[in-house]
């Protein structure tokens, strides 16, 4: 079984982060391994708390895995702290891995802060580049590049000034706009837009972690850029389609709908 590890931070409502990522891993068939980098106290509906781990505890997490387990795949979600940053991205190129896909967490669901500002410089500087897909959304996508994002001509820009950072390729997540949530992928040379139509649903929680890590399974599994990021738009499309509502803000959505019968009920 191919093998892939999430780096991110701890979500105690379970719909997001380490844990959509485990979920999301085992749905799409490849065996999940985590380092965390922070634990949250939220739900679905904020984050009451963020207690950042120390860049020591992280490091030795990476390396105890990579030291013992073949990792075919990593992929990274929130780091919190520019030192957090540094520090993986450090033990990453000890490493080597052969695919990263970064998911440059910025701002939880319910409008919490995940990324400070600092950090955000040495994510483009560290982390981008080592990255073989970037997957940000509208927001985080203006942040990186430093302008607003409105036009069809601007998601182009943007994506080739992401790329310009270093990354092999991007994934620019269309959910933010208006109509439809149509993503546009850019390899370096082509354009590829991913169309769907829109899920109307707040239970939405957790979809960007749960997308990232669709990805990375692909890519373990040997698939090419594009064919990963197919197959794992295809999975959440259907994982937001028979999303579910716990709690009484954003629920989260069906990492395991295809382990379901017709009536909905686990099989």
């Amino acid at each position: 079984m191919k093998k892939a590890l999430t780096i991110a931070g701890s979500d105690s409502g379970g719909g997001a982060g380490i844990q959509a990522d485990l979920k999301s891993f085992s749905a799409n068939g490849v065996f999940g391994m985590s380092v965390i980098t922070a634990v949250t106290a939220q739900n679905t509906v904020e984050v009451r708390s963020v207690q950042n781990i120390d860049t020591s505890m992280i490091r030795d997490q990476i390396e105890a895995v990579f030291d013992d387990i073949q990792v075919d795949a990593v992929k990274i979600g929130m780091l919190s702290t520019a030192e957090i940053v540094n520090t993986v991205a450090e033990t990453l190129a000890k490493y080597k891995p052969k695919h990263i896909v970064l998911d440059p967490v910025m701002i939880s669901k319910s409008g919490h802060h995940l990324l400070q500002e600092d950090a955000v410089e040495a994510l483009k500087s560290r982390l981008v580049p080592l990255a073989t897909v970037i997957t940000p959304n509208i927001p985080e996508a203006e942040v990186l590049v430093g302008t607003v994002l409105q036009s069809k001509q601007d998601l182009y820009k943007a994506c080739m000034t992401i790329h310009s950072l270093g990354a092999k390729s991007v994934l620019l997540k269309g959910g933010h706009l208006a109509g439809n949530p149509n993503d546009l992928f850019y390899d370096g040379e082509t354009f590829t837009w991913l169309r769907t139509e829109r899920i109307v649903t707040k239970n939405t929680h957790g979809t960007g972690c749960t997308l990232s890590a669709a990805i990375a399974a692909g890519l373990a599994k040997g698939l090419s850029y594009i064919e990963s990021i197919e197959s794992a738009k295809e999975y959440i499309t259907n994982a937001i389609r028979e999303s579910f509502s716990i709690g009484n803000g954003h629920g989260p959505v069906h990492h395991f709908y295809q382990f379901q019968n017709k009536e909905g009920e686990s099989l």
